[in-house]
Order: structure tokens, then sequence, then C-alpha cells
């Protein structure tokens, strides 16, 4: 079973230099949570995020834990309903906390209004996906911009692993989502000492 799941894991076959757009130069070895943050730069999904595409992933983040919520509660949803599952369902969500320094690019107004279009998914993910491409190959850093989902608050893409510093597991919550409304709720769940 190991070896089946080396051959598919993308993130083992980045490890291995086997992904042509990230390589096992750039990725983390010998840190705590290397594998989560390898993770995010090479599970890119078909269609890819906001500001990678489906070749190389990057690091999603929100400052504070609600937004985060938030984005993670929107695309568990549209994984339902693409999938035409409906109800309601709970899940367990770890909240990963994470350092950054360093430059980012930030929006301009024109980048605003082109890259955080809201629909149709995938469809309006190409601008933005363009514009990561073009920054991550002029050696950029990553992007700072407004969440999709709660505009007054700052989310980061960051292209390079090794700008994800100090990656250590926060809070896990449980998170109650709707296929067919938009009510998200979520709570701490308490850790049991041992």
């Amino acid at each position: 079973m190991s070896e089946l799941d080396a051959a598919t894991n993308e993130r083992t076959l980045a490890e291995s230099g086997r992904i042509a757009a990230i390589g096992p130069g750039e990725l983390l070895y010998g840190v705590p949570e290397a594998h989560i943050i390898n993770a995010a730069f090479s599970h890119t999904g078909p269609y890819g995020g906001r500001f990678n595409n489906s070749h190389r992933g990057a690091w999603h983040a929100a400052v504070e834990v609600e937004t985060s919520v938030y984005e993670v509660s929107f695309h568990k949803r549209r994984f339902l309903k693409d999938a035409r599952i409906t109800g309601q369902y709970t899940f367990d969500y770890v909240d990963f906390l994470a350092d950054f320094s360093g430059e980012f690019h930030h929006l301009d107004p024109s980048e605003l209004q082109t890259c955080l279009q809201t629909a149709p998914i995938p469809q309006c993910y190409g601008p933005s996906q363009e514009l990561a491409n073009t920054l991550l190959h002029s050696g950029s850093n990553g992007i700072v911009y407004p969440s999709v989902r709660r505009p007054s608050y700052a989310c980061i893409a960051c292209f390079r692993p090794a700008l994800v510093f100090h990656p250590r597991r926060a809070q896990e919550y449980r998170i109650t989502i709707g296929t067919e409304s938009t009510t998200i709720s979520y709570e701490t769940v308490v850790q049991q000492k041992e």
C-alpha cells in the first residue's frame, strides 16, 4: 500500500523530483510540519486556487481564524455541491499558524477588481492565476489580498515554501455547514489531556 501511495501522492512525487513545477530543492525537510507545508505546494487540485495554478500550489492563509473558517467552509460547501451531496455536515479543521517575513505584492485597484471575482469558479481564477504566475517567475514572495469571503480581512498567498516560517498546529475547530444555506457555525474542539 505504501508503494501505491508513494506513486500517486503529489507531495511524495514533488519530494522525489517528479513534479516539474516545484522540485525537491524548494521543499522543506527536517523542520516541524514540513509535510504540511510541502503538501500545500504539491496538492493543487484540478483547477488550482485563486493565486496558484494546477501545477504548483501556494500557502494560502488568513490573518484571523474567522476568515480562515469562512474560506475553508466556502470551498468545502462547493466540494459537496459539486459532488451532489446535500444536507448539513460537520467536519474538524486544524488551524495552522505560520509567520512570514519579507516583501509581498499588494494588489493595486485594477488587480483587486480583476483578481477577486467571486464566480464562476474556476473561470474567475484565470486573471489571478495569471498575475500569480507572472509574480512568481519575477521572484515575488507572494501576495497579500483581501479575503473574497470576508472582504475587510486580509489573506496571504505565499509562493515560497521556505518563507512559511515556524509552522505550528493551533486550535482544532468543528465546523458545521449546510449545502442549502450559507450559514456557518464553528466551535473549538476541546483537547483532551492524556
